[in-house]
């Protein structure tokens, strides 16, 4: 009998995901019929604020900045996770105070990795 209530719930969820994938074909598909599909060369030119492009529309990118980027994220969200350790400190003890220890260590330890890497130069 439980082990039944249990199946019906993740038949929901298995239902609330077709259902979610249907709609998001379904407006795909919608688009691609209703879309005007007139095709030219000023429409597949490359935007520029409307000044007109120069040059070529590929050129290098600097994998730094995506990098540092990529820095930037993981370090922001690593400190998000501080702040609920930081209102429940006095409850969870030294044991949790530790581990957050570790856990600032383990980040210092890839910040002095990228510094000696020099991704954090930015020219």
């Amino acid at each position: 009998m439980r082990f039944e209530g249990y199946l019906i719930n993740y038949l929901y969820v298995v239902v609330l995901i077709v259902l979610g994938f249907a709609v998001v074909f379904g407006a795909l598909m919608t688009s691609r019929l209703i879309a005007p599909k007139s095709q030219n060369e000023i429409k597949s030119a490359p935007y520029e604020c409307g000044i007109p492009p120069l040059g070529e529309p590929w050129s290098e990118f600097n994998f730094r900045y995506y990098v540092f980027a990529l820095l930037f994220i993981l370090f922001d969200v690593e400190t998000v996770f501080m702040y609920p350790w930081a209102l429940v400190f006095k409850e969870l003890g030294w044991f949790a105070f530790i581990e957050m220890v570790i856990f600032i260590l383990i980040l210092l330890l890839g910040l002095i990795y990228a510094w000696k890497k020099k991704v954090l130069r930015w020219v």
